[in-house]
């Protein structure tokens, strides 16, 4: 395990909650979007966005302690990594709305799936976890400079 170990993890973590953070954005800038994609002829409402997370794994370095049948360093995190942003299925939410652009023939519009109070629970907790990740590196950082400073 490298001295930088703790820091490539943090900031791995940083780099996954920022972009989740971004898809969040995203959801909420599109919650009345009606015409989000054509599809079949037809346009289709904005669907809700979710990162998808998990371990980083594959290092060399795993596999070769992994070969070599070390289990010292097998307890140790990688970090993490969004593998993909999927659509969130949930059905959209119909609205009367007889004098909107995209109503049907009965008056009721298909709006997107987005909820702007999960969005914003959500977006807490991408910040929550973003700012303790800060900490965790302000905190490496600090007892790394303070090794440095046991041979003055």
């Amino acid at each position: 395990m490298s001295m930088f170990h703790s820091m490539n993890t943090t900031a791995s973590a940083l780099t996954s909650q920022r972009l989740r953070m971004d898809v969040i954005s995203s959801n909420m800038a599109n919650i009345d979007s009606t015409r989000a994609t054509y599809v079949n002829g037809e346009w289709q409402p904005y669907k809700r966005k979710i990162a998808v997370f998990q371990p980083n794994q594959g290092q060399f370095s795993s596999f070769l302690d992994k070969a070599m049948n070390r289990t010292e360093g097998s307890a140790v995190g990688s970090g993490v990594k969004v593998t993909r942003i999927i659509d969130d299925e949930t059905p959209n939410k119909l609205v009367y709305d007889p004098e909107h652009p995209d109503a049907d023939q009965n008056g009721y519009v298909q709006m997107p799936n987005v909820d702007p109070l999960r969005e914003m629970v959500d977006l807490m907790s991408a910040t929550r976890s973003y700012e303790a990740n800060v900490t965790v590196f302000n905190a490496s950082k600090g007892m790394m400079m303070k090794a440095l400073e046991i041979g003055k």
